[in-house]
């Protein structure tokens, strides 16, 4: 603002990850799933939206908060956004056939194993760091700046905050490169997600737009 730029910025609720999936590989099959249709998270779309018609409303693309978020809802609907990506993709020097077999391109992690209720309840709460120490020792994130990432590595299907969940029910899966990695990551999160027998009251995605 100071330089003289329009700037706004969403507070989002950070009490439980934005979307289901954390880690290299598996946030990118998450995005093209979630370009495609193929499987979309509801806490992602709606932050992706938040933030699309703030950046169409700046950019003098839109005139209205409604009219941007027609005309992205319509990008998804049309397959447009998707098409864009595509081409983003391959102009970088990545594969031209991304959307159409990312499983043949994206790394694989060769373990993947769930963690487990423990009892029945709602999920109420979330360590989040827990999830990101649990990513670190899987190898999909740094100690040090040196440190090689491991793109296969991460964790998915993560439930949601209000998710009823009988005994045995998986809360995540692990994506993990040998049973070591995948007990220190079990170690790090089996106490992440917390159960109550008393449904939780849900609190805004968007906090606050400044």
């Amino acid at each position: 603002t100071a330089a003289g730029l329009p700037t706004t910025a969403l507070i989002t609720d950070m009490d439980q990850p934005l979307a289901d999936a954390a880690g290299n590989a598996l946030e990118v099959k998450l995005a093209i799933d979630h370009l495609t249709g193929d499987h979309r998270n509801q806490r992602l779309h709606d932050v992706t939206i938040a933030l699309g018609i703030e950046m169409l409303l700046t950019g003098k693309l839109a005139s209205t908060s409604d009219e941007a978020h027609k005309k992205i809802e319509t990008a998804f609907s049309s397959g447009a956004a998707a098409d864009v990506f595509a081409k983003m993709v391959a102009a970088l020097g990545g594969p031209k056939d991304l959307l159409e077999r990312p499983d043949h391109h994206l790394p694989q992690a060769r373990i993947i194993k769930p963690i487990l209720a423990e009892h029945e309840g709602y999920v109420t709460a979330i360590t989040t760091r827990d999830l990101g120490v649990a990513i670190i020792a899987l190898g999909g994130g740094r100690k040090r700046a040196e440190d090689q990432i491991d793109p296969s590595v991460g964790l998915s299907s993560l439930v949601p905050i209000g998710t009823f969940c009988h005994k045995g029910d998986p809360l995540c899966l692990i994506h993990a490169q040998n049973e070591n990695d995948f007990d220190l990551a079990h170690a790090a999160i089996k106490n992440a997600f917390k159960i109550s027998s008393t449904s939780p009251q849900l609190t805004p995605l968007i906090l606050e737009r400044i």
